[in-house]
């Protein structure tokens, strides 16, 4: 495929802020007299509770936590003692899980990532669950794609600041996907996208939604807090109302948008290239293949 014209999936992981999202740090709570402090009252709690043994405490690691929880820093430990806790009871989603296995995700079209940023610099992830086939690809590699992509997410620093969106597409749904779906499915979901991970997403929004996710949804519904809630958005086929949350600059032609898709294999292939995110993933447990050469 193509490269796109002036952008490629590339991380952008420099400290410095730009100057826009540094002033949304600042409404956040991130006060740069104030974070070296906030930063060793974080690590002290971690020492002093032992509630979980984090891989690393630099204060870059420990900064996306803060960010996470606006720099409540009681919420960053509680946060990050449910990613340990969450990593531990699913070693399977990361362990020994080689992210260039997940190809087929990207060759099915279930999950597509897009160079470009929406109007307020969040990044977009089209999730297309109707394209999946159980029958194929397991569950467990669905869990694996979207927590590899929130463990790389959350080494970009303007994404730590400003969090991410996605959108659903169930188009093509069926009671087959349906059966999927248990309460224990949904718990997991729930804890990747909303409380375990040190990435917060911002917005969800479901499009192309028919009576099978209807269905589906009930299962859902109780595990919703009123925070979560806030975060959806139900649009169905009606491009205008997503277009209120996301420009069509930022969206693919199949969204009313502008710009062409590209597959999470596409991605995938690029950040394979980049040695620092090899090394972080490797940290974590996932193994990689040799870097792609250009």
């Amino acid at each position: 495929m193509p490269e796109p014209e002036g952008v490629i999936h590339q991380l952008y992981m420099e400290r410095q802020l730009p100057p826009k999202v540094a002033e949304v740090a600042r409404t956040q709570g991130e006060d740069p007299d104030r974070t070296s402090l906030m930063i060793e009252e974080l690590r002290d709690m971690i020492y002093e509770k032992g509630e979980c043994i984090p891989h690393r405490i630099d204060d870059d690691y420990l900064v996306k936590f803060l960010r996470a929880r606006f720099w409540n820093v009681h919420h960053a430990y509680n946060l990050m003692v449910r990613y340990y806790a969450f990593r531990e009871s699913n070693p399977e989603f990361y362990e020994n899980v080689n992210p260039m296995a997940l190809r087929s995700l990207g060759d099915d079209d279930i999950i597509s990532i897009s160079p470009y940023r929406d109007q307020e610099g969040r990044r977009v992830i089209c999730f297309k669950f109707g394209k999946w086939r159980p029958s194929k690809i397991p569950i467990v590699d669905l869990f694996r794609a979207t927590m590899l992509l929130l463990e790389v997410g959350s080494l970009e620093p303007q994404s730590q600041v400003l969090g991410g969106i996605g959108i659903m597409d169930l188009e093509g749904l069926t009671l087959n996907h349906a059966w999927n779906l248990t309460p224990a499915v949904a718990q997991k979901m729930l804890a990747l996208l909303a409380t375990s991970m040190p990435l917060r997403t911002s917005q969800i929004h479901i499009v192309n939604q028919g009576w099978v996710f209807d269905t589906a949804f009930q299962i859902f519904k109780p595990l919703l807090t009123d925070k979560m809630r806030q975060r959806l958005f139900f649009h169905g086929t009606d491009r205008a109302s997503l277009h209120k949350y996301i420009d069509p600059e930022a969206l693919p032609e199949r969204y009313g948008g502008t710009k062409p898709e590209y597959p999470y294999t596409y991605w995938l292939e690029h950040l394979s290239r980049d040695e620092k995110v090899v090394d972080e993933l490797q940290q974590l447990g996932y193994v990689s293949e040799p870097l792609l050469e250009d």
